[in-house]
């Protein structure tokens, strides 16, 4: 379909941006791990002893293991047509398998322990946590990653680049754009390392979650040592052993909300920049044939912090509900949390579209020395809070109000705050260290901090 006639407009006109996210967050993502589940299950069936099943050769491993690694395109429309028929999308994996190994003797001889004890949930709750797991460590740790990168550089290329700050938009005291970028490498570092320790839980239980149906039919095997042995060897998740038919989703949430507190963390950063190249502290590497405004030629607008800002937004508003809804399911279970889910590629692939508007944002940007360091050049009040917290290290009184008096709602330049300082009753050394401070070199430990 032309991407014209798109709906969603990461389908359309981002598509090209978000296709790491594809292969894992589609149908056929979904489709392709839901029969990755259902093999490693009958694979896992087959390989202990306790269930009296033949030994599977090598020939029929590697078959097994062909469907799951030649999963094609193909083989989900051959599974979307079964459920053409079946009206249930589970069940229609059940009998693409049972299709695939109807020539091997051996497996098409057992193959009612296809999906054996299995209630469809078992298979998604298990799917959906694979799902994520790919997504947090194949595409969006990386690229947070990458970004951090992209920050630490740009920290370090201006270290040692004196501003002016602004505190509720007023002259605030000096730092550097460096400290300044890299308080949001700290803060972003931080979410990241939390997310890279995210566990991803998932249960093979039955419909209630009690192995009621395994028991039945092997009243004798500790079914749940079997099940956190399949979820956490097989699968490589970890093990809820409590649960109803469905996986409470509470790990979810988990991973929902530590993505929004990293995109809060990315919109702050995408309105401090649009802000900084509103001042005109950045300007923007021009690109020919670039249009800024259709009306006004002289623009070059900083339309990528503001994609991210939106689109940063327009994810967090889905993780937000993913992250309320899910883990609520009326009684045993309800299915809100079917077609809830289905939107997790869709509140991911407005976070990886955000990322890579900021990173273009970014790379776009060059240091305007001249404006910021005239910046600081008019504005020596800022000087105000140095002065008078030396004069309150020798007890001079009134030191705050002396200081308010000669600086508050005022211009004021290096001439008038060196004769301030001349007068001062202080050592000599102090009003000489102090007539050597200027807006620029007045940085703390702001070179010193990273």
């Amino acid at each position: 379909m032309s991407h014209l006639f798109a709906i969603s407009p990461l389908d359309g006109r981002y598509a090209s941006r978000v296709t790491k996210l594809t292969p894992i967050v589609s149908e056929f993502g979904l489709t392709r791990l839901r029969v990755k589940v259902e093999i490693e299950w009958l694979k896992f069936l087959f390989t202990h002893a306790e269930f009296g099943l033949p030994v599977l050769e090598e020939s029929d491993l590697a078959l097994l293991n062909s469907i799951i690694d030649n999963f094609s395109a193909s083989d989900a429309e051959q599974i979307k047509q079964i459920e053409a028929t079946t009206n249930h999308d589970v069940k229609a994996v059940e009998y693409f398998i049972k299709e695939k190994i109807a020539t091997n003797p051996t497996l098409h001889h057992n193959r009612e322990m296809v999906h054996f004890a299995c209630t469809s949930e078992d298979i998604n709750n298990t799917s959906y946590a694979l799902m994520l797991k790919e997504v947090l460590h194949d595409v969006i740790i990386p690229e947070l990653k990458s970004l951090l990168n992209g920050l630490r550089s740009l920290a370090g290329e201006y270290k040692d680049v004196a501003m002016m700050c602004r505190t509720h938009g007023q002259p605030a005291t000096p730092s550097t754009m460096g400290k300044e970028i890299f308080n949001v490498v700290a803060r972003l570092e931080r979410q990241v390392n939390l997310l890279a320790k995210q566990e991803f839980l998932a249960k093979m239980n039955g419909a209630v979650g009690n192995y009621s149906a395994h028991v039945a039919a092997y009243p004798d095997l500790a079914w749940d040592k079997l099940a956190r042995e399949f979820i956490e060897q097989s699968l490589g998740l970890t093990f809820n052993p409590y649960t109803t038919q469905i996986e409470p989703h509470d790990y979810q949430a988990e991973i929902y909300d530590a993505l929004r507190r990293v995109n809060v963390i990315l919109i702050d950063l995408c309105r401090d920049m649009w802000g900084y190249i509103s001042l005109n502290y950045f300007k923007q590497k021009v690109k020919a044939g670039e249009v800024g405004s259709s009306t006004m030629p002289h623009k070059v607008n900083p339309i990528d912090f503001e994609n991210a800002e939106g689109n940063f937004g327009l994810a967090n508003a889905l993780l937000g509900h993913l992250a309320e809804k899910l883990p609520i399911s009326r009684w045993q279970r309800d299915l809100t949390d079917s077609t809830v889910q289905r939107n997790i590629g869709v509140s991911v692939g407005y976070m990886l579209l955000a990322l890579s508007s900021l990173t273009k944002g970014l790379g776009k940007l060059e240091l305007n020395h001249n404006v910021i360091a005239s910046d600081l050049d008019n504005n020596w009040e800022l000087l105000a809070e140095p002065i008078q917290t030396v004069m309150r290290k020798y007890n001079v009184e009134n030191a705050y109000e002396k200081l308010k008096d000669l600086t508050r709602g005022k211009k004021v330049d290096a001439e008038i705050i060196q004769q301030f300082v001349a007068q001062l009753d202080l050592p000599e050394a102090e009003k000489l260290r102090l007539s050597k401070l200027t807006p620029e070199s007045y940085l703390g430990m702001a070179k010193e901090l990273f």
